[in-house]
Order: structure tokens, then sequence, then C-alpha cells
């Protein structure tokens, strides 16, 4: 039967600007134009005679056909990949990783080699994510996520045990000092790591504080950023040991005793993810390294 779709490459191309949540950022990652990413999209639409992203002043959104196409065309690439290993007799296994910048920078990057000598036969992709959540979508084999654990998107399983403690710049620490935990709070800027983080709040109530009613909470989802804010005066934030040297440089300085001893770092892989030699490999050398 004759094929009558003839714009594959044009599907390709949709499937990786479809992880990104602007053509401009899209454009960048891709070393494109993105009048030629929307030239491209615009004419694959034509070809289908369907919408697939709204577009915003914010960036562009997949719509239901979007995300249908999506995982159509993530599922079937990813297939004839897997085929072209076998075909060529490649045993190459390959696995990838989601995981903040801060995170893969300050605790995994200086251990990655340790891996690479023992598991010769697995190609490895560290992703850095801004959002480690839809995994699937995003084609995350295996997610490194922070907080305390309450998420039903993935397979969630502890790793690492990393109580979040409330940090600010040296201006912060004396608010605290002269003016007392209670008050010197009710003046502070919150930075948050994603609109719906229950952490303050948790973080509150564990300090049997009254919760901050205040509105110019400011979230900053990539946590370096949000160290960089801190030292900025521009807020407060709840990190962890792993902005250790900026503590230890008087850059930070931790506010308040009380910590959130739920919190730390997750293992999160999607639902839908099959088992696989190469993500058991990486599970079973990653719980070694703590």
């Amino acid at each position: 039967m004759p094929i009558k779709f003839r714009h594959h490459d044009g599907l390709r191309l949709f499937v990786e600007i479809a992880q990104y949540p602007s053509f401009s950022d899209a454009a960048a990652a891709l070393n494109m134009t993105k009048g030629a990413i929307s030239y491209q999209i615009k004419t694959l639409e034509d070809d289908l005679r369907l919408t697939l992203f709204q577009r915003s002043s914010r960036g562009v959104t997949l719509t239901e056909s979007g995300s249908q196409l999506l995982a159509i065309g993530q599922r079937h690439f990813h297939s004839i990949e897997r085929a072209l290993i076998a075909l060529k007799g490649m045993s190459t296994q390959s696995l990838t990783v989601g995981v903040s910048t801060y995170f893969a920078a300050r605790w995994l990057s200086p251990l990655l080699m340790s891996f690479l000598e023992t598991h010769s036969d697995i190609q490895l992709r560290i992703q850095p994510m801004i959002k480690l959540f839809d995994l699937e979508r995003q084609g995350i084999d295996i997610a490194i996520r922070w907080g305390n654990g309450d998420w039903t998107d993935a397979e969630i399983t502890p790793f690492m045990p990393m109580p979040a403690f409330p940090v600010g710049n040296r201006a912060a620490a004396e608010a605290v000092r002269t003016q007392g935990i209670e008050q010197a709070f009710a003046s502070f800027t919150l930075l948050r790591d994603h609109d719906n983080s229950n952490a303050w709040s948790d973080w509150f109530d564990a300090t049997n504080l009254p919760r901050q009613t205040r509105r110019d909470t400011l979230i900053i989802p990539d946590p370096n950023v949000r160290v960089q804010a801190v030292i900025d005066g521009q807020g407060v934030a709840l990190m962890d040991d792993l902005s250790q040297s900026e503590i230890s440089e008087e850059k930070l300085f931790r506010l308040s005793d009380q910590d959130l001893s739920t919190y730390g770092y997750f293992l999160a892989v999607p639902r839908s993810k099959s088992p696989s030699a190469a993500l058991d490999a990486f599970v079973d050398w990653i719980r070694l390294q703590q």
C-alpha cells in the first residue's frame, strides 16, 4: 500500500521539540532558529490537518492531538532505534537519567566514571531537568527527585535521606538573631521549587510557627538559581547539605536547627517503564555510592 505521509523527518523533529516549554528553548537546544522550528511545525500541522501546539505568550503547550502524536512517535522511534541496534549486532544498552543540575554537579557527576568502568555495555545519558515530572513524555528511564517522596505519578523508592533546612544570606541571619525567628520569617520572601510544593508548610508545622501569609512567594525551580537568589538577598529557601560549601564560605547561613527529616532524594521510575538490565544495574550501583 502506498505511504501517503511524507514528513517523517518533521515528525521526528516534532518529538524532539515537544520536550521543551517553548520554541525558543527548543531552537537553542537543537541549534536551530525559532523561525525554522515554527516553519517545520506549521508544515507538519498542515500536512496532518491537526493543531499540535497551543501557542501563547508564555510558550507552547501540546494539544490533545499533540500529546497523542507524541506518545505514538516516541514509542515507534524508540522501537526503530532498538531494532537498528539489534540489526547491527550491537550489545550496548542505553539508559536516560533525569536529574537536576544541582544534584548532578554537587553529587552525581564525580561518581559517574566508576559506573562507566564497571558497565561499559551501557550507554548512560544524564538529562538535566528543571521539573522532574512527566518522565515518560520526556523519555526518562529513571529520575532522581528531591522532596518527601509523596508522589503518585511514578514508582518511588527512597534513595538518600537528606533533611532540608532554611537558609538565608547574612542579612537574613542577622534578622533572625535580632528579631526572633517568628518575626523575621513573617517578613521573608519564601523561595519555592514549584507551585504545589508543601515543603515550607511542612517546615512551619514542624517548627510550630504560623504559616506565612505573605503573597510575595517566589518560585524558582532550578536549585542552583535558588541558591544564588538567596545569596543575592532575594529571599530564603529550604536547602540541604549539598549546599554545604556555600555555608562553609558564609555565603549562606542556616536560619534554624529545625529540619525536615523525611526529605531527601528519591528514585522515580515511570510506571510504564519495563524492567531492564540497564535500569537494574544503575539502581544497584547508585545505592552503593551513598
